[in-house]
């Protein structure tokens, strides 16, 4: 069955499109049948996509951003047929109704913050909007948190620590602030088809989230298209 992981917060710059393009390269990596949805009219991850080379393996892409002539949303946002993990990269901005669709039927929502005053507030309203305006439950246990481009030993990183330890939502893992995710990018890879010896340390790091991810339960819709916990 496909599992949809969206990636999503209202910061612009908090690393959203390097969560989505790595989750999606280390999936098409492992043999699922991947596809990375684009909600951002930048179109960064669709960017990335056309860099990726014809050997590197296959990651459909979807351009949920931009508008097409006649077409009806749902048809525009669907999933490539054969799906079996779905990557949903979002945009800085999200009005009420795209938040809804964008975060519909998904088993994992991941909330990267950065490590300054202003992420973390930003961090505390995405997840007031996704439990009160998405009505996305605690008790569905689809919602986790990650630090990203984090160095560790700051100040400024054990004040994001309190902060995330004090939510009612997994924090699922640290991510480090490393030039690895730019060389990654500028080839359309991730960091998982960097060679191991020279990211070993981040690959260990993506673990805890991507073990956290498979371990989501694949729900099945009931009446009206909603989920159960949603």
């Amino acid at each position: 069955m496909m599992r949809r992981i969206v990636v999503i917060n209202p910061k612009g710059g908090c690393g959203k499109t390097t969560l989505s393009t790595n989750l999606a390269s280390y999936f098409a990596v492992q043999g699922f049948r991947t596809s990375l949805m684009d909600y951002d009219v930048q179109g960064s991850s669709s960017q990335w996509l056309q860099l990726r080379g014809p050997d590197r393996p296959e990651i459909r892409g979807v351009r949920a951003a931009e508008a097409v002539p006649g077409a009806t949303r749902a048809w525009q946002t669907r999933p490539p047929e054969g799906t079996e993990r779905l990557i949903v990269d979002t945009p800085a901005a999200l009005d009420y109704h795209r938040l809804v669709e964008a975060t519909r039927g998904a088993q994992a929502i991941i909330i990267p913050v950065l490590p300054s005053n202003i992420d973390i507030h930003a961090a505390s309203r995405c997840i007031a909007d996704l439990l009160i305006k998405a009505r996305i439950s605690r008790r569905g246990d689809r919602l986790a948190v990650v630090a990203n481009r984090v160095r560790k030993h700051t100040r400024v990183y054990g004040k994001l620590e309190r902060f995330l330890n004090s939510l009612d939502i997994p924090f699922v893992t640290t991510l480090r602030d490393t030039q690895n995710y730019v060389r990654a990018v500028e080839q359309g890879i991730g960091i998982f088809e960097l060679p191991e010896s020279e990211c070993a340390r981040d690959r260990a790091q993506w673990r805890p989230l991507i073990d956290w991810i498979e371990s989501r339960p694949v729900h099945q819709l009931i009446h009206g298209g909603r989920l159960a916990g949603q």
